[in-house]
């Protein structure tokens, strides 16, 4: 048992006006399991990099422990044993071997080229190297990306088994299966509790809730204090008013400054009041509700696969698959990795996949459709809206709502974080007015609180989807069907 601490860890970026940090601290255990969350853009990934001594900061760590980071560089050309021997010198193979069996992985991938492996595959191995020395404590960042629910599950089950990590997840079962406690990066102050994402969210909740009732009662209490001190100062100069001739009548002048002394106790309890709100609503998240621009289309059936077959050259990816999109469907695309899913999606957007059978589109459909990846972003948030063909207004309201700052509208899309990019395709994709909107893997990056917010609007409004996502709890929250591959 060993305590990691941050002391009042301050930091910003080259040319960013906005602090990431300042005068954070914080205390964790190195035994714990320790998730850490935060919306997009809130210093997560830095935090880790500060750890791991790559950025230049303002404060102090002291840590007994080394860090390691996942995901980790390495040479693809590489196998997994030469990177294990190159980090063990006792070149004990059974205990990497032991590792790839608690992520469900066949020894042979040790003796792969990296590069060769799928990208799951790379991901576990990764976390099979970092784990098999037992003396660095992890910085785990997002490992269930590209991970399909089965595998995250296989991960989830791996991680619950071992300690002396910080996880960062966007994946709330994910998360609450496998830290036992949070470190939370509000906007204006750090949190660390113990328990699990459902834990601190419950918590965070009912005090949220609490300070808002708090708040408004001041509210009401300040502007009753109001009216009763001026009240009480338009008294006070009445009564100063009815002397005459300079003469001070004893009562007249002891009522005065009684009711100048009541005044100045009223304003006294005001400041208090005032100060009193003023500690509230520091690290409440403004969950704004967002809105979604879609249209029924005068069909019922808006897309059709009978008996459909997909294969890329001689290999079959996927065969007789038959499926109908109705409107108000919200249909999840379940699978594992290379099931087909993203090649169901490229036939209905019109792409040239070898196939047999028969696919329909109602005539006129609107398709709405999010990328599972941000290549294409690139330019000016400008140029991104003129290509996009969005109004400009609303994509930038439905961006602040989900947390940008308005600095980024000024900033080179290229040196958007992840999640503010896959925030970005979300946003164009709710400015468009669309009979069916297509996300792939729209949730990969994206902060826990702006997910919650993506599926208030998806329940609200009850568009028709279509969608493949591996978190296991939007799923469950989103579809009306399910089609397993």
């Amino acid at each position: 048992m060993a305590i990691i601490q941050a002391q009042n860890i301050s930091f910003s970026y080259y040319g960013y006006q906005k602090d990431i940090f300042k005068n954070l601290n914080f205390r964790i255990d190195s035994s714990w399991k320790t998730g850490l969350v935060g919306r997009n853009g809130i210093g997560k990934s830095t935090l880790l990099q500060i750890l791991m001594g790559k950025l230049d900061y303002r404060g102090k760590i002291h840590s007994p422990v080394r860090f390691a980071y996942f995901p980790m560089d390495c040479d693809l050309s590489q196998t997994a044993y030469a990177l294990f021997l190159q980090r063990n010198e006792a070149h004990e193979i059974w205990r990497m071997e032991q590792e790839l069996h608690g992520l469900q992985l066949d020894p042979e991938c040790l003796y792969r080229p990296m590069r060769t492996l799928s990208k799951g595959e790379y991901s576990k191995i990764q976390l099979a190297l970092l784990f098999v020395t037992a003396k660095d404590f992890l910085l785990i960042d997002e490992p269930t990306n590209h991970l399909d629910i089965h595998a995250r599950q296989v991960v989830c089950d791996y991680l619950r088994h071992k300690s002396g990590f910080i996880l960062v997840s966007h994946d709330r079962n994910f998360l609450d299966n496998c830290v036992d406690h949070i470190l939370a990066l509000n906007k204006n102050s750090v949190e660390v509790i113990s328990g699990n994402f459902t834990t601190w969210h419950t918590q965070k909740t009912l005090r949220d809730n609490e300070e808002r009732a708090k708040n408004e009662k001041l509210k009401k209490e300040i502007a009753d204090l109001q009216v009763s001190a001026r009240r009480t100062r338009g008294f006070s100069a009445k009564v100063e008013s009815s002397k005459k001739g300079g003469y001070d009548k004893g009562y007249i002048g002891h009522q005065s400054a009684k009711m100048m002394k009541r005044a100045l106790s009223i304003e006294r309890r005001i400041d208090r009041a005032v100060e009193e709100k003023s500690a509230l609503l520091q690290d409440i998240d403004v969950m704004q509700e967002l809105k979604l621009w879609h249209e029924p289309h005068p069909k019922e059936v808006l897309v059709r696969f009978e008996d459909v077959s997909i294969s890329y050259g001689a290999r079959s990816v996927a065969e007789h698959i038959s499926l109908q999109i109705k409107n108000g469907d919200r249909i999840a695309l379940v699978g594992k990795n290379g099931s087909g899913k993203s090649s169901i999606i490229k036939l209905i957007l019109g792409e040239d996949i070898a196939h047999t059978g028969d696919i329909r589109l109602a005539n006129g459909l609107i398709i709405s459709y999010v990328a599972q990846n941000s290549s294409e972003i690139k330019g000016t948030l400008a140029d991104w809206i003129e290509r996009e063909g969005v109004d400009q207004t609303l994509l930038k309201t439905i961006l602040r709502k989900l947390g940008f700052h308005r600095e980024l509208f000024d900033t080179a899309l290229s040196a958007y974080s992840e999640g503010q990019k896959k925030k970005l395709l979300l946003a164009s994709s709710l400015s468009k007015k669309a009979h069916l909107f297509i996300w792939d893997e729209p949730m990969n990056y994206i902060d826990l609180l702006s997910r919650i917010q993506i599926e208030d609007i998806l329940v609200a409004y009850r568009p028709t989807l279509l969608f493949v996502e591996h978190d296991a709890a939007f799923c469950e929250r989103i579809a009306t069907k399910t089609i397993r591959l």
